[in-house]
């Protein structure tokens, strides 16, 4: 963080109708700057110099991603990364949201921006479905443009096993499942698969390729990762497979992800480490560009998982990552400095 938290510093970086509006929009999710311009309605110079009086004041931090960067709430967070919210940070995050409940004017200025940042996600995740719908055909395909499917396979299902030693994969989960790779090389291992995806034409293709596994091994479900359609610890393995750089906001999806695994659980998340490859956000309408272990390791330490092992694989241009965690069990305290071990 830029700097420790002070009440005098923090209200004068609040006294701007236009950082509390910001600090409202922060407060339930990660936004990209441009997002934040966007919806108030202002350039990005000027929302960027807001956004560092913030910074500097210890209320946001920001992260950049290729040409994008991120910013989130921190006024509760100083001293969370060590077991406690901060005295200060948390009475300032309370009076927000009071503020927002009883300010009518303050309140409906929010409302409406929320209104706003929902539309502009809108529109992108529809262009991002036009564009699953485009190549749902040649997805196999394009998804192993960076690497061979064959060590990705292999790693993956090392890595399973590794995790999964004194409890097998169980229920499976797989967010995303496209054409239902996945489904087809872990039914065997699993007691029964459901493979989710948001695009009908994957699923007509996944359908396809499962059509000669044994009746009743695995479902296929229609549905959209920040709000899936089972119920709460309904899964004992969760798998994200070259998903999660599609997720504007990857908090909210492994937060969904935690729901529904059961405690003692897995999830596999196979993705890009890090990258600076910024046409991957047009060309294949990626909204994050891969991530780095300690990021990976703080959203699943968040969402209720215990960060396992990790294990890159070079391809043509790009890293992939897996990355395994277990579901903590009730009452059990997340780790101070949550990391990954090396596989």
């Amino acid at each position: 963080m830029a700097s420790t938290m002070t009440l005098l510093e923090s209200l004068r970086a609040l006294a701007d109708p236009t950082r509390l509006r910001i600090m409202r929009l922060l407060a339930s999710m990660e936004l990209a700057v441009g997002e934040l311009a966007q919806v108030l309605g202002q350039s990005q110079p000027r929302v960027s110099r807001h956004v560092k009086i913030l910074c500097d004041a210890g209320l946001a931090e920001r992260r950049r991603e290729g040409g994008w960067v991120f910013l989130r709430a921190a006024i509760a967070e100083e001293s969370a990364r060590r077991g406690a919210p901060s005295a200060l940070g948390t009475a300032l995050a309370r009076a927000l949201a009071a503020a927002e409940a009883e300010d009518a004017d303050f309140s409906v200025q929010v409302r409406e921006d929320r209104q706003h940042l929902d539309a502009i996600r809108a529109t992108r995740e529809a262009s991002a479905a036009e564009y699953f719908a485009r190549h749902a055909a040649d997805w196999d395909q394009l998804r192993s443009l960076h690497i061979a499917d064959g060590p990705v396979e292999a790693a993956l299902v090392a890595l399973l096993d590794e995790a999964g030693a004194a409890r097998p994969l169980g229920q499976l989960l797989d967010v995303g499942t496209g054409t239902g790779r996945m489904a087809e090389l872990l039914a065997p291992r699993a007691a029964h698969v459901t493979g989710l995806d948001k695009s009908p034409e994957m699923l007509r293709l996944a359908r396809t390729r499962l059509q000669g596994l044994p009746a009743g091994q695995v479902d296929l479900v229609q549905g959209d990762f920040l709000a899936l359609p089972f119920a709460d610890g309904a899964f004992d393995t969760v798998l994200f497979h070259q998903v999660l750089h599609y997720a504007l906001a990857p908090e909210a999806v492994l937060a969904e992800a935690a729901r529904v695994t059961a405690p003692g659980g897995r999830i596999a998340v196979v993705d890009f480490a890090a990258h600076d490859r910024e046409e991957l956000r047009l060309a294949h309408a990626h909204a994050r560009l891969g991530f780095s272990d300690a990021q990976m390791a703080k959203l699943l330490g968040d969402a209720g998982f215990v960060p396992l092992a990790e294990q890159a694989l070079a391809g043509r241009e790009l890293i992939v990552k897996l990355w395994t965690a277990r579901r903590r069990e009730p009452g059990a305290a997340l780790p101070s400095a949550p990391a990954f071990s090396k596989s």
